[in-house]
């Protein structure tokens, strides 16, 4: 497997064998694209989706939740700029008439098409404007690549986020992975994150995918928080055309967790108002569901995440946040290890020198803290790293006035 190619925003690239796709706008932002189609025309397509488990999850996620179980579907539709959530039956209905248009326009049945929605929550679909467009879409070119398909679906993105990774087939041929994604607020994933779609070539059984879909999903998307809110539209995708030979299993799982891993940290470095990269680290764990719990009570921090962004040396924030998993009774304090970067900062407590050079590692574009809590008895997997940013004044700005 080669690594992961994030894209530069000037680049082409190209959906792999088996699939066309429309980026369009249809009217719902002031510019720019802001739906897309995607069809997979190839010979065995198999399918893996994870949704959010919001109380107050959208149509789009109830109607591609049922659609999903197939493992079949054959493609995706995504609308940007109105989350279509908390719309009642209408919306419901509203979703419906999205899902037959667009699989109208490619051939295909509405059942075997997933949806997706990013935006504002509480308002319906403009369904004038999407109706033109998708009707549209019969005659149009599909042409599209995963750039123009990132940049469709973005909202306060500054950037389309895609990624791509090469395999090695059985027959010693390659096969690959591309993938899409956006989202930078609204991110404290409770399955997967915002809105993400993988598509490749390979030939692969449906649950084949599903498993190297989630387990990706697990270790990466959920691993993620901008500001601890988990959005009602949470949706990743991953779709293959069997245009391509078979890969194996292992081969499979190593592709989507590094795709999944690379896309994973641009989300977190184009938080909103972000200017750093923040990665914790813990070792040393029980199990790994005490490992991540401890990761998030540190990334999620309101006063760590405001400390990485002023670069202040004040490492007694993580030991706080450590301190406030009081329920994990095993968790000696006079066990724990903290690191920032390669500084120990407890229990070797800094001195001037150390501090020092400790706001020179929380200058970087990227502070990583390490957190080794040395629990007895500790198992083998209880570790896991989450990827998240610096809280600024510009995240306030941005959702202070994001209606207005």
């Amino acid at each position: 497997m080669t690594p992961p190619n994030a894209a530069d925003t000037a680049q082409t690239i190209p959906l792999p064998q088996g699939f066309r796709a429309r980026a369009g706008a249809a009217g719902l932002r002031e510019r720019g694209d802001d739906v897309f189609v995607v069809v997979n025309d190839g010979p065995s397509p198999a399918s893996s989706a994870v949704f959010t488990r919001s109380l107050f999850a959208g149509p789009s996620v109830v109607l591609s939740r049922a659609n999903a179980q197939s493992g079949r579907a054959r493609g995706v539709v995504v609308v940007a700029k109105n989350a279509n959530v908390a719309t009642g039956e209408q919306g419901m209905a509203d979703a419906r008439e999205v899902l037959e248009h667009a699989a109208g326009a490619v051939g295909a049945e509405p059942e075997e098409m997933l949806i997706a929605s990013t935006g504002v929550i509480g308002r319906r679909y403009p369904m004038d404007l999407l109706r033109t467009h998708l009707d549209g879409l019969a005659d149009a070119e599909f042409d599209a690549d995963a750039v123009a398909l990132a940049g469709a679906m973005m909202t306060t993105d500054t950037h389309p986020k895609t990624a791509r990774v090469e395999m090695t087939t059985t027959t010693g041929g390659t096969a690959e992975i591309v993938g899409i994604a956006k989202g930078v607020g609204m991110i404290e994933p409770d399955m997967a994150t915002m809105i993400a779609v993988l598509f490749t070539d390979a030939a692969v059984e449906p649950g084949v995918l599903d498993a190297a879909f989630r387990a990706a999903v697990d270790e990466t998307f959920n691993c993620l928080s901008v500001d601890t809110d988990t959005s009602t539209s949470d949706t990743a995708i991953a779709l293959a055309s069997g245009s391509g030979d078979p890969v194996g299993e292992d081969e499979l799982r190593e592709a989507f967790a590094a795709i999944c891993l690379d896309l994973t940290r641009q989300l977190a470095r184009d938080g909103e108002g972000a200017t750093k990269l923040l990665t914790v680290e813990v070792t040393g764990a029980r199990d790994r569901a005490q490992a991540k719990r401890v990761a998030k009570a540190i990334l999620n921090s309101p006063l760590v995440k405001t400390a990485v962004h002023g670069a202040d040396p004040n490492w007694g924030r993580v030991a706080m946040a450590i301190g406030k998993c009081h329920d994990d009774t095993d968790i000696d304090p006079e066990r724990v290890r903290i690191v920032f970067g390669d500084l120990e900062t407890y229990p070797a407590f800094p001195g001037e020198a150390e501090l020092e050079r400790l706001t020179e590692i929380m200058q970087a574009e990227e502070v990583t803290i390490a957190v080794d809590l040395g629990v007895e008895g500790g198992a083998a997997d209880g570790s896991c790293t989450v990827y998240g940013c610096d809280l600024t004044r510009e995240y306030i700005s941005i959702n202070a006035d994001y209606t207005t």
